[in-house]
C-alpha cells in the first residue's frame, strides 16, 4: 500500500530484456538504506518488488501483464521516475490509499503553469471515468491528487508548486502517457452496484 506522496523522483539506469520479464535498473534513490530485498516500491505508480539491491541502485522485474497495463514499456535509461516505498504502519497516511495497481494509462491533454499552481489536463481510458468524481482521490503516475473537474473524459487537476516541482508532473507535455489509478473506494463501490444498476442505452 501507498499514499501517492512521492518520495524522490529516481532515474532509470538500465533496462534489460529477459524471457519473461523487463529488468529495470533504478538510481538516484535517497531512501534506499530503509530498503531491503523483496520490499515494495511504487514506480510512477506502478507496484513493484526489489529483487536486488545495490549500494547505490535497485533492481526490479516487470512482467508482461504490467508492460501491457502501464508505461514502463516506453521507459529508456536516463528517464525520471517518481519513487515511493510502502506504506509502514503508523505512519501517516498523508495522501490516500493507492495500491499501485494501475487501471490504466491516460493521455495528458494539457499541462501548464498558471496562476502560480500547476494545471494538468489528463484523457482517461474508457470506462475509468465512471469510478472518477470531482473532488476525489486520483493517481497520475503515482502522485496523489485531487480531480479539479470532470469534463467527459478529461480529469482536470489544479496542482500546488510544490508537487509540481518535486515530482515529474512539471516535466510533462501534452501527448504524454500517465500511469493512472483511480480511488480505491470508488471502485469498489462501482463494483458493488453493478448489478443493481440498469445499463445505460448507448
Amino acid at each position: 500500500m501507498f499514499t501517492g506522496i512521492i518520495r524522490a523522483v529516481g532515474e532509470v539506469a538500465g533496462r534489460e530484456h529477459r524471457e519473461t520479464a523487463l529488468r529495470l535498473t533504478i538510481a538516484r534513490v535517497p531512501f534506499l538504506e530503509g530498503l531491503r530485498d523483496g520490499d515494495s516500491v511504487s514506480l510512477a505508480g506502478v507496484c513493484t518488488t526489489i529483487v536486488a539491491l545495490r549500494e547505490e541502485t535497485f533492481e526490479v522485474d516487470v512482467v508482461e501483464a504490467t508492460l501491457e497495463r502501464t508505461t514502463i514499456g516506453s521507459w529508456r535509461v536516463g528517464d525520471p521516475v517518481n519513487l515511493e516505498p510502502a506504506l509502514c504502519a503508523g505512519e501517516p497516511l498523508a495522501g490516500h490509499m493507492v495500491q499501485g495497481h494501475v487501471d490504466g494509462v491516460g493521455t495528458v491533454a494539457a499541462a501548464k503553469w498558471e496562476g502560480g499552481s500547476g494545471l494538468l489536463e489528463v484523457e482517461l481510458p474508457a470506462g475509468l471515468e465512471r469510478v472518477t468524481v470531482s473532488q476525489g482521490s486520483f493517481a497520475v503516475d503515482g502522485v496523489s491528487l485531487t480531480v479539479n473537474r470532470l469534463t467527459g473524459t478529461i480529469a482536470r487537476f489544479a496542482i500546488i508548486p510544490y508537487t509540481w516541482t518535486h515530482t515529474t508532473l512539471g516535466r510533462l507535455a501534452s501527448g504524454a502517457r500517465v500511469n493512472l489509478e483511480a480511488d480505491l473506494i470508488g471502485k469498489h463501490v462501482a463494483r458493488a452496484l453493478r448489478p443493481h444498476v440498469a445499463p445505460v442505452d448507448s
